[in-house]
């Protein structure tokens, strides 16, 4: 069956088709700038001779001020475009699969969706202001495009409800849990999953595993995963929470907000906006992209190398932390752009965490970008290397709930 996966935000749409179950990319996109002043842009991919999504088939600006329903109505357009589509009727899209960023504590898995789970989404639009309306958004325009047929809303929060309340509660009064639900959520939700999947294959899918998994990109965060569950995750409330991100500046003294905002005389918003935007990798070096501070510390750039330095210390400090708090540790994967395309961070992570019995391969660990077993023969803690594939993870759990 074909299966269109959608993930609506702000001001963008990206979308993957799948033939599943075999779990086969017949097409790929992104709109961006949308809800937006300016001309949105279009890029639609098919596969290339290897099956790869490399094979960009337009790219071009596509309206001003475009909407996600004009987006939406563009793309079933290109899909049944007789040069660039890959199907010949519009009944031929079986299921509708949505990357739903905030589900809050009322999803712990992915669901069918219904008029409740609208209504729990909007609910969730104030843990989720910037993301969970769009998502809604397209949601409610492929109901109207596509009437019947069936949409799964698979949660980024979904995967981390099982953390204790030890571990997701914050040391506030109460009374913010429970009237408001400020607590630790977590997000990467469905990266996290999916690594752990394939973690757990390739340890040959042992009863009892412990496992951290590093999702390190743009945005970035680090799980502990005990038995396939997740037990603590560096996120929180927001995204913001957790290590050094490439525009965020993570954990830091919640003091420090308050002695910015009163010295600067600065808003809440733009409070948010230093932190969320013009902080993290790119507030110490003056560029949010890790393959540019890569080459300056290579050059010798102070802030570049302090960048690195910094980012390895805090994934070296949450790990040897989740191994104490998972009682060990099996196994350690990297994902995400930084993840899986740096293995100077991952090297220096081997070296610091040696004594929890990790030997790492070199010559393995110098692969970009595939999925492979970068520890030795003889080592105690495996460490992987595992593209994330969010897509695959929303397809699969689509094809389950509408073929259940």
């Amino acid at each position: 069956m074909k299966e269109l996966i959608i993930n609506c935000g702000s001001s963008s749409l990206k979308y993957t088709m799948f033939n599943m179950p075999e779990g086969t990319e017949l097409c790929s996109g992104i709109f961006e700038q949308l809800e937006t002043k300016d001309a949105a842009t279009f890029t639609h991919k098919l596969p290339d001779e290897n099956g790869e999504m490399k094979k960009v088939i337009t790219k071009e600006e596509f309206k001003v001020g475009a909407s996600h329903t004009d987006a939406i109505e563009k793309l079933v357009e290109t899909l049944l475009d007789a040069k660039f589509g890959v199907i010949g009727n519009i009944s031929e899209i079986e299921a509708v699969g949505h990357r739903v960023l905030h589900g809050g504590d009322k999803f712990s898995k992915s669901t069918l969706v219904d008029e409740s789970v609208k209504a729990a989404i909007e609910e969730c639009i104030p843990l989720g202001p910037l993301h969970n309306p769009a998502n809604l958004k397209g949601i409610i325009a492929f109901e109207k495009m596509l009437p019947g047929v069936p949409q799964v809303a698979v949660f980024d929060t979904a995967f981390h409800q099982t953390m204790p309340d030890y571990a997701y509660m914050y040391a506030l009064p109460y009374e913010y849990y429970e009237k408001e639900g400020i607590r630790r959520y977590g997000f990467h939700g469905t990266s996290h999953r999916y690594v752990t999947k394939r973690c757990l294959d390739l340890l040959g899918n042992p009863e009892h595993s412990r496992i951290v998994t590093c999702h390190l990109g743009n945005g970035s965060s680090i799980s502990a995963v005990v038995d396939g569950k997740c037990l603590d995750t560096t996120m929180g409330l927001t995204p913001l929470e957790g290590i050094m991100m490439g525009t965020r500046c993570g954990s830091i003294d919640p003091a420090i907000v308050t002695t910015i905002m009163k010295r600067h005389n600065l808003t809440p918003d733009e409070m948010d906006k230093l932190m969320n935007k013009q902080s993290g990798m790119l507030g110490l070096s003056g560029t949010s992209d890790n393959r540019t501070i890569e080459q300056r510390a290579k050059e010798g750039d102070a802030r570049a190398k302090l960048v690195e330095s910094m980012l390895c210390h805090e994934l070296i400090k949450y790990i040897g932390g989740f191994a104490a708090a998972m009682g060990g540790i099996d196994a350690v994967v990297f994902t995400g752009g930084i993840g899986e395309n740096n293995p100077q961070y991952r090297t220096r992570v081997a070296d610091a965490i040696g004594f929890l019995g990790t030997a790492m391969d070199e010559d393995k660990n110098h692969v970009r970008g595939e999925e492979i077993d970068i520890s030795t023969p003889d080592s105690k803690l495996k460490m992987f290397v595992i593209p994330t594939n969010e897509e695959l993870m929303i397809a699969q759990d689509t094809y389950g709930l509408v073929n259940a």
